[in-house]
């Protein structure tokens, strides 16, 4: 966990991860674990840390796919092809003595984490929960024979553009549908909240490339660390007839008021943090979770359903002093959200690229 701090010492854009967090990702304890074997390696020479990865074999992904799929993540590296070389051999050969006949990723560590290498967008600094990459990564991977198996992107968004005409009539279509309802998260339930945002996650998602739903474990863990971080109005559902059918959820970019924290909230950065929190607004956030069921994708109510959403987003207080929005990320196939994104005025500004590579 400490070894990201020297490859990235001289990046100005990068902004070190919460401590706790991490330590909290790589533990046992974590509910990731409760499904999936991990298995961490650092590289050395000389006697100094040179780089870092994990090597992962997720039940849950075995039992849906039944495809014999390991992954790799947490990798992070020196500007050294041995290095790299090192470090993906280890971890490709402890997913062969798992039985692994094929490895993807980065996965840090699940694929409900952020994953993919970045090979575009080094200049902006990471939002809250996202990753950071160096240029080189991309060609010392592909050298070990990884080629690329799907891009992810992330898209931005201008908080104070105008939305067009198209989201403002399906916004007002599904404020006057006497079927649909727009309302935000009910903090006093939140139990239940978040398990119907589970629910609509994944029946929206279940077909989606790679896709792996979030065990109840893991979701109460998500929905714990964010409850106190997330305003009321960032969190949005959509119904009808009273039925759950589309959700979607922003994160503050967190990484704002944490960036010369040195990822440590003890002693004195719980204190800073807190302060910064209630004087100081986040300027830009992230659309981390959005989905419509499965039942609404294909009817005329889909698009009212997310334009809803959106606009009960950006309508709120808590938004209309943002600069910018995060959206992502998104699989580079996902068309009809692609579209939703361009059509909100968002320029893509970030890809991250997830490999693979059979294990003969």
């Amino acid at each position: 966990m400490e070894f990201p701090y020297a490859v990235y010492a001289a990046d100005p854009a990068w902004v070190p991860p919460l401590r706790s967090e991490q330590r909290h990702n790589f533990s046992p304890k974590s509910a990731f674990f409760q499904h999936a074997q991990v298995q961490t390696f650092v590289a050395y020479r000389d006697g100094r840390p040179v780089g870092r990865i994990a090597a992962q074999v997720d039940a849950l992904r075995i039992e849906r796919y039944g495809d014999a799929t390991g992954h790799f993540g947490a990798l992070e590296a020196i500007d050294d092809q041995p290095v790299f070389d090192a470090l993906l051999g280890a971890a490709e050969e402890w997913l062969r003595a798992q039985g692994m006949r094929r490895v993807l990723g980065p996965f840090n560590l699940s694929i409900n984490g952020d994953i993919g290498i970045l090979i575009d967008g080094f200049e902006h600094p990471p939002v809250f929960l996202t990753g950071h990459g160096r240029p080189y990564y991309d060609a010392r991977v592909q050298r070990l024979g990884y080629h690329k198996a799907k891009d992810v992107v992330a898209y931005t968004l201008e908080a104070s553009s105008a939305p067009p005409r198209t989201m403002v009539e399906a916004a007002r279509r599904a404020r006057e549908d006497a079927r649909v309802t727009i309302r935000p998260v009910d903090k006093s339930r939140l139990g239940a909240e978040a398990a119907v945002i589970s629910e609509i996650f994944c029946d929206a998602w279940e077909r989606n490339w790679s896709f792996v739903p979030f065990t109840e474990a893991e979701f109460a863990e998500l929905a714990s660390a964010l409850k106190y971080l997330v305003p009321r109005d960032f969190v949005q559902f959509a119904e009808v007839d009273g039925e759950p059918a589309a959700m979607l959820v922003i994160v503050p970019n967190l990484n704002e008021l944490i960036g010369d924290l040195d990822g440590r909230l003890l002693p004195f950065g719980w204190a800073k943090l807190l302060w910064r929190w209630r004087t100081r607004p986040t300027r830009s956030a992230r659309v981390a979770l959005m989905g419509v069921r499965q039942k609404f994708q294909a009817s005329s109510l889909a698009m009212a359903l997310v334009f809803g959403l959106i606009e009960a987003v950006r309508v709120s207080p808590a938004v209309r002093d943002m600069q910018h929005l995060e959206m992502g990320w998104v699989l580079e196939d996902n068309f009809p959200l692609l579209r939703v994104m361009r059509l909100l005025g968002g320029r893509q500004y970030k890809t991250y690229r997830v490999y693979e590579k059979p294990l003969p």
